[in-house]
């Protein structure tokens, strides 16, 4: 599902910073895996490199069998709308639209119809509690009930690879209990490849394998 192969990357300010180096990672389909580092390790970075919201200095990254590389802009905007749902730490919903709306909304950018949009949400909606807020707007809501809606519009049309940037960040312990315990049940579900990127030791307990970033790689924690 996913092969990110030696990917550096760097940043040039006052002084050339490198963030990533030597990076290499494979996850298939139905794993779900958790990175963790310090503050600045590159965390983020990586995440927007595998989304292709930026490119490395070097190495290959290969989504669902697309070299990252050998894709436009225009090219990788299909491919990330088509195969990745993404998570945030500040749920990103729009204010001004619904429930159900913010959930259709990568339905309707992937050319879905409207029948089939309203069954999906419909759906999604159920799986994660909140149908009978499709008619409510994100300000109604807590923010477990927010992170919900977030989980329902990243799986909304069944992407290979959903990547989860601090999800449980803004919630309360409960909260974060749930909707970890929801998005891993969802994965499972959908036999869809999982990155939760998270400061959490409770988070990254969610997955089946913790990485750690460091200035060396991404390497795999050993279980305790």
């Amino acid at each position: 599902m996913l092969a990110v192969e030696r990917v550096r990357k760097s940043f040039i300010g006052s002084r050339q910073r490198v963030v990533l180096h030597d990076v290499s990672l494979q996850l298939a389909a139905g794993e779900y895996i958790a990175v963790m580092g310090e503050s600045g390790a590159g965390k983020s970075t990586l995440l927007n490199l595998i989304a292709g919201l930026d490119v490395p200095d070097s190495g290959r990254i290969v989504v669902a069998g697309q070299d990252m590389a050998a894709l436009d802009d225009a090219g990788r905007t299909r491919l990330r709308r088509a195969r990745m749902g993404f998570v945030f730490q500040a749920f990103h919903l729009l204010p001004h639209l619904s429930v159900a709306r913010n959930v259709g909304l990568p339905l309707a950018l992937n050319g879905a119809a409207n029948p089939a949009i309203a069954a999906r949400v419909e759906e999604m909606l159920a799986a994660v509690g909140m149908l009978d807020r499709l008619d409510d707007l994100p300000n109604q809501l807590s923010g477990g009930e927010m992170q919900r809606v977030a989980i329902a519009r990243a799986l909304a049309h069944r992407p290979s690879l959903v990547l989860a940037d601090e999800p449980t960040g803004n919630l309360d312990a409960d909260s974060a209990s749930e909707v970890l315990a929801l998005l891993r049940a969802q994965l499972e579900r959908d036999n869809a490849a999982g990155i939760l990127v998270t400061h959490s030791e409770v988070a990254a307990a969610t997955a089946q394998r913790v990485f750690c970033l460091t200035q060396q790689g991404l390497h795999v924690r050993p279980a305790a």
